[in-house]
């Protein structure tokens, strides 16, 4: 092959520069393997990620703020209730319907159009950059995050600002480490840098950073990536006291334990915290899909049209707007009675999936803090009233809750202790935190197989936790494997054209339609030869049809091989949710598509061997349809003048029981009709009893021969 072959003039131009290499590396490249194999490069890059990390939280504090001023005139508009905006004093309070429109107009568009990645909570597409590929996270992720999470949740999205600021940490280390061309696993590690960055800097927490990072986004724990984490981390919380100072971003009063029995309740809040975080995870996704069947019109109109609904929340229950840190410091500290706290986490729970199922951008960490300080603090006060002489402190289980559900949702129990024992800085808090969180944990494990960050990579095939070698399968989405749709046939196609239809192409199965274009089953190559052994040429498609399942476009590729083989059809629809024909895909296109995710480069997968493309291939010289029981499909060919040449097919002595299927001509084909005039060169595919097949051109060559003294030329292919 010669496309591989250098040229020779390149060669000779590149002269000047083979002079350097003889005398080794140039200092550029020096610097870069520096970076890739020294220790020191890595403490290099971990601490610009983490400069890079603290002053991306900085800017997206002051963004989120300067948005919510935008939209409402106050710097947080959580706890102020139904109040004017004074930029519009006129519209009164009704204005905060209309916010969440607004911000949807804005960063709709600009997540649709510039980098999809920025939508929902963020955190998953961190986790499968890791995973799946190779820690590379396009350098624009960052800047588009930074804007659309802030639009949202300046304008009444009720998410958080940590999961957005863990995805632009992430995505800052990625760009830096594919600058200098670090490995894949050196560019997993700095995607985690940039991740402890984030969230360090945003919490004033740089114990809980490093456990973010290693716990959730790399899921293993070496000497290499927690020092380099921890330094990232450091570095980030240095730059961020510098801007907001060393108090907690969140302070919270210091409780302890007043008595042994205390530790019961800690451990009945664990398992009610548990089953909050299950469900929350639940209606989340289940809202997901509510919206995505529900919604028919483009992706970046969607936030607006759901905002109407958004809005008329926030207008109802103002705490719902944004993060809602200061409702959670009023919880803890008593302001509310215990059923305004029940209300307030089960609104946050519908206010939140409702903000990232229309397309909002933000993330679920902070609303778990939220649901856990209401149902904490609820609990406390509640185990006061009942238990006066017992609990001392209700704050106390408020703080516990905060850690508890977000341990239930993320399954990240030692996250979830350190953000809460450094919010407080109170040892004393340790063993109720720690056994609440570990209930927490053991009942969301009970209750769910994914995480709130792992079950949306699932329903796109993409199971996390079983490793990539495992899951390649199912990291691959059926649409990648997708090809060209066999054209439909309707419910009232006779079985002789169906058998013409297989004849003429290589599908073996065929998809049927109704009506109006729905996908009603398949109808296979099998099922007409049933048909045709039992007599019933009188049948039709909507008869022989038989309702085998169909895959939906984000299905994973190891569920469609699955139902293929299940089913032992040779190809299956691809349909969407409204039943409309999308694609088909076979046993050889699945593995195409695995294939070519295996190898590194997708050009170099192209130039291997290609599979056909395309349900129908003409001018072929055999039968590409198996032989149907009891008869055979013969290809006969004419390249003379000669009788039946001029002939119509009516009029050609054909023996009983025998079909012409298709007609070959000019490297095409057509369905025969009875005035069909058979001309020279063209081919016929004709299905006759098994026992006929072979005799079939010498039955035409007597009865040619009848009306001429010389026989015709026949060729025949069983």
């Amino acid at each position: 092959m010669l496309h591989g072959r250098p040229r020779q003039g390149k060669r000779e131009r590149r002269a000047p520069i083979s002079e350097t290499q003889a005398n080794g590396p140039g200092r550029s490249e020096r610097l870069l393997n520096w970076f890739h194999d020294s220790s020191f490069g890595l403490a290099v890059l971990a601490v610009v990620i983490g400069a890079g990390g603290g002053l991306g939280a900085i800017l997206f504090r002051y963004l989120i703020e300067f948005f919510t001023w935008v939209f409402t005139g106050y710097r947080d508009y959580t706890e102020l209730g139904r109040v004017p905006n004074p930029h519009l004093p006129g519209i009164g309070s009704w204005y905060v319907i209309l916010v969440p429109v607004v911000g949807g107009l804005l960063y709709g568009p600009l997540v649709a159009r510039f980098a999809r990645e920025a939508r929902g909570h963020g955190v998953p597409e961190v986790m499968l950059a890791v995973v799946e590929k190779g820690g590379r996270i396009r350098p624009r992720v960052a800047v588009v995050k930074s804007l659309a999470s802030a639009l949202c949740i300046g304008s009444g999205g009720s998410v958080g600002r940590e999961g957005p600021i863990a995805q632009i940490g992430s995505a800052l280390g990625s760009t830096l480490g594919q600058l200098v061309h670090a490995p894949p696993p050196r560019l997993r590690l700095l995607v985690a840098c940039g991740a402890a960055a984030g969230v360090s800097a945003t919490f004033n927490a740089p114990i809980a950073g490093v456990f973010f990072a290693l716990e959730i986004i790399l899921s293993s724990v070496t000497a290499q990536a927690a020092g380099a984490v921890v330094l990232s981390s450091v570095t980030a919380v240095v730059i961020g006291r510098a801007a907001f100072g060393e108090a907690a971003f969140l302070p919270l009063p210091a409780f302890g334990v007043s008595s042994l029995g205390e530790y019961g309740l800690y451990v009945l809040l664990g398992v009610l915290a548990g089953g909050l975080g299950v469900a929350f995870i639940r209606t989340l996704y289940g809202m997901e899909d509510i919206a995505d069947r529900l919604w028919r019109g483009p992706e970046w109109l969607r936030p607006a049209a759901g905002g109407i609904v958004l809005g008329l929340l926030l207008f109802a229950v103002p705490q719902m707007y944004g993060v809602g840190y200061p409702v959670i410091e009023r919880s803890i500290a008593g302001e509310y009675v215990v059923a305004v706290l029940l209300g307030l986490a089960l609104c946050k729970v519908v206010a939140t999936s409702l903000t990232l199922s229309i397309g909002g951008s933000g993330g679920v960490f902070a609303p778990s803090l939220f649901m856990g300080a209401m149902l904490g603090s609820a609990f406390g006060q509640s185990a006061q009233t009942a238990l006066p002489g017992t609990v001392t402190a209700p704050g106390a289980y408020g703080i516990v809750g905060m850690a508890a559900v977000f341990a239930a949702t993320a399954r990240a129990p030692l996250t979830s202790i350190t953000i809460i024992f450094e919010l407080t800085g109170d040892y004393r808090i340790i063993l109720p935190l720690m056994l609440a969180v570990g209930v927490a944990t053991g009942i969301s494990s009970l209750l769910s197989r994914d995480t709130i960050y792992t079950l949306k990579l699932r329903r796109r095939g993409i199971d996390i936790m079983r490793g990539r070698a495992a899951d390649l399968l199912e990291a691959i989405p059926v649409r990648d494997a997708a090809q060209p749709l066999p054209e439909p046939v309707a419910l009232a196609t006779p079985a002789l054209d169906l058998i013409a239809r297989f004849a003429r192409t290589d599908a073996d199965t065929l998809p049927v339609v109704d009506g109006n274009g729905r996908y009603r089953g398949v109808v296979t190559v099998e099922d007409v030869d049933a048909a045709v052994r039992e007599g019933d040429l009188d049948a039709d498609a909507g008869q022989l049809v038989h309702g085998a399942p169909a895959a939906r476009p984000d299905a994973s590729l190891q569920s469609a091989l699955r139902t293929l083989a299940r089913e032992g059809l040779g190809g299956m629809p691809i349909v969407s949710e409204d039943e409309t024909l999308q694609g088909w895909v076979t046993h050889r296109a699945l593995l195409r598509a695995y294939a070519d995710r295996l190898g590194r480069d997708a050009r170099s997968a192209r130039r291997g061997a290609r599979v056909p493309q395309g349900p129908a291939y003409t001018g072929r010289r055999s039968s590409p349809v198996p032989a149907l029981r009891g008869y055979r499909l013969v290809d006969l060919r004419f390249d003379h003048d000669r009788p039946p040449v001029g002939s119509r097919l009516v009029d050609i002595p054909w023996p009983r029981g025998t079909l012409v299927v298709a007609v070959r001509r000019d490297a095409g084909s057509f369905e025969p009709a009875g005035d069909t005039v058979l001309m020279r060169n063209d081919r016929l595919t004709v299905l006759v009893p098994r026992d006929l097949a072979d005799s079939l051109a010498d039955v035409l060559e007597r009865e040619a021969a009848a009306d001429s003294p010389r026989p015709p030329a026949g060729e025949h292919d069983a």
